[in-house]
């Protein structure tokens, strides 16, 4: 059942949220500009003293920058056998080795070439299989190159998605020290959520979770919740979110699952109805009492699309390539889900990733969207959705998005109340 109360509508406190995110990003910016960088215990008094003189400098063509890098230091190495996961057959990409590790030189090489291309924020996202397997002294050497190679004006942010199960208080208080933000991998209730997650030898992972949570939580970690959409908590949306909510969790991410596995769809998957009604529902939700408490990344990213004419969400924005991957060996790809053969684009090793994002290849992935969305253009969503992700159209065979259905159902549904957020927040702080 969805309740659409336009009577209930919160824009004062949406408002009142991107008020204070405004404000926020414009003192960490004058803050990042105007103070010293903390240097921590991970630079030598020699390194200290040359760390602004070794820092890149100088504007980069537009054309050439990547600002966001999504990084597999262990490859598709995990502790957890996931029923759904899509990313563990990636392994049989590099069969020369069992475990994959990601260099010393890969690394430094990977964050001077990066920063080198200075825009004047960089974002490394942390991923896997499950990335806390590199270990702790890993990330404390990236955060050295960060601080050795960065520039004076340069923000450098960093990520990391997790399924919490190394997470122990040394983990934690890193991680706060060094202001991570972290994602963390939770379904839903224990029995949901063990249902597909399990470790290796069978038993499930929720009891490990929720000591990972209140491990970050009681060192200020900052966290988000990434909840996969499966077959098993896709029928109750307002039972998951009011499970997410009530403990206190206020920023949620719903990834919808849907693989193929032998020709056909996978019993995991969730259908293009279910997803549609699962929108619906937990908008209801966030829309009357959750915002601006609580913060679900595809409302608040669909919202900025309403006002700003884009979004930072790739799967609706206009373009694909808004950041690439670089596996544990420097291998670079176009996505996450196209780490693949077809997709390969290059490796820094051998060549700077300046010119791999030059390369055609990687000008064909990011119109991916533009060709495919030909057959879109009567839509009156197509401005919103802008086709959704390239991957659910192979689902279909490319015939259309496996869940177009369920975004014409959703903005068909959600639509007016966006236009008054949109049209709030635009008479609030001018955005044209």
């Amino acid at each position: 059942m969805r309740i659409n109360n336009a009577k209930n509508i919160k824009l004062r406190g949406v408002q009142c949220r991107w008020s204070l995110l405004i404000r926020a990003e414009h003192k960490f910016l004058a803050s990042a500009l105007d103070s010293p960088t903390k240097i921590g215990g991970y630079l030598s008094k020699g390194e200290e003293r040359n760390l602004h003189d070794s820092a890149p400098i100088g504007p980069v063509n537009s054309e050439t920058q990547i600002s966001s890098v999504l990084v597999k230091p262990v490859s598709a190495d995990c502790n957890l056998s996931c029923t759904y996961c899509f990313y563990l057959p990636k392994s049989e990409l590099y069969p020369e080795t069992k475990v994959h590790r990601m260099s010393d030189s890969v690394l430094k090489n990977l964050i001077a070439q990066m920063l080198s291309l200075a825009p004047e924020k960089v974002s490394f996202c942390w991923q896997g299989g499950e990335p806390t397997l590199a270990g702790l002294n890993f990330y404390k050497k990236a955060i050295r190159y960060q601080l050795l190679f960065k520039a004076p004006f340069q923000i450098v942010e960093n990520s990391i998605q997790t399924n919490g199960i190394l997470i122990d208080e040394e983990w934690a208080k890193f991680l706060a020290g060094y202001d991570f933000l972290v994602g963390v991998s939770l379904d839903g209730p224990q029995e949901i959520h063990d249902y597909y997650r399990k470790k290796r030898g069978g038993s499930g992972s929720y009891k490990d979770v929720i000591r990972c949570l209140n491990t970050l939580s009681r060192n200020h970690v900052k966290f988000n919740i990434l909840t996969v959409l499966n077959a098993r908590n896709v029928r109750d949306p307002r039972g998951l979110y009011k499970f997410l909510t009530d403990r206190g969790f206020r920023y949620l991410q719903f990834i919808p699952c849907v693989e193929k596995k032998n020709g056909r769809i996978a019993d995991f998957s969730i259908t293009p109805e279910e997803y549609g009604e699962f929108l619906c529902e937990v908008f209801d939700e966030w829309f009357n009492d959750g915002a601006p408490n609580t913060y679900v990344r595809d409302f608040e990213d669909i919202l900025i699309s309403y006002v700003t004419g884009d979004t930072p969400n790739c799967v609706f924005g206009r373009t694909c390539g808004r950041y690439v991957v670089v596996e544990y060996n420097g291998d670079v790809y176009p996505c996450d889900f196209y780490v693949e053969r077809k997709w390969f684009l290059g490796n820094i090793m051998h060549e700077p990733i300046e010119d791999i994002v030059r390369k055609r290849k990687f000008m064909e992935f990011k119109n991916r969207k533009i060709e495919l969305t030909k057959k879109c253009r009567g839509c009156k969503w197509l401005r919103y959705c802008n086709g959704g992700c390239p991957r659910h159209w192979e689902i279909l065979d490319f015939t259309q998005n496996y869940f177009c259905e369920s975004y014409k159902t959703f903005f068909e549904y959600s639509h007016e109340r966006f236009m008054k957020l949109k049209n709030r927040i635009s008479s609030t702080f001018y955005f044209r």
